[in-house]
């Protein structure tokens, strides 16, 4: 099957941008009370519901180690090899693989939660039904998704720079209300979601909904 763009120019966008994005976002996690709460939120119902957790889309690895260090089975997939290799060295006593949520090699109905830290933002809206399908297929019934995206009225930008790189990458933003409707059809329960105003350096609202496997 022939790779879509935005998957080539995503992988090709975090392999220039690895080492700076890394140092930046593992130095951010601190300073976002909200997204640590919502982090232990999501801890607690998968280690109600059991099973592991797939962190997709895990970039360097850092909010794995901290579903890891909350007592969560997690391991990362990323889109990008160079990610991949930064986080097996900072955190060689986790799992990390490369991977795309297009397309997960994983097994159907053996995780307890996925997560789905900004890993959509580069997502074209209409492969995200196929994204989600994906999700619902590897978890097990009653686990429990959670995703983090830039809020916004369904659009996206092209970015030409980042992280100090040049790059060629589609940003996307998105209703909760949106993205609701989509993880609804792929059969995922939404439990609750979030709308946030900017924070930290974050130049957009920032979304967050929890969804769960009726079972």
């Amino acid at each position: 099957m022939t790779e879509t763009a935005h998957l080539t120019e995503t992988r090709s966008a975090y392999d220039a941008v690895a080492v700076d994005y890394a140092a930046l976002v593992t130095a951010k996690l601190p300073e976002l009370p909200l997204d640590r709460a919502l982090l232990g939120a999501f801890a607690e119902l998968v280690r109600a519901a059991g099973g592991p957790v797939a962190d997709l889309g895990c970039g360097p690895g850092h909010v794995t180690a901290h579903l890891a260090a909350l007592g969560v089975e997690a391991f990362g997939l990323d889109l990008s090899p160079r990610m991949v290799a930064l986080a097996r060295r900072a955190y060689p006593g986790l799992r990390f693989e490369v991977g795309s949520m297009t397309g997960l090699d994983l097994p159907d109905g053996r995780l307890g939660g996925v997560l789905s830290w900004w890993s959509i933002v580069h997502t074209p809206r209409e492969l995200l039904p196929r994204v989600f399908a994906e999700f619902q297929r590897v978890l097990a019934p009653g686990g429990h998704a959670l995703l983090g995206f830039h809020g916004g009225d369904d659009e996206h930008v092209r970015r030409d720079q980042a992280y100090g790189h040049r790059v060629a990458l589609d940003v996307h933003f998105a209703r909760p209300d949106g993205i609701a409707g989509l993880l609804a059809e792929a059969g995922l329960v939404v439990t609750a979601s979030m709308w946030a105003a900017p924070e930290q350096g974050r130049r957009r609202p920032s979304a967050y909904l929890f969804a769960r496997k009726p079972g």
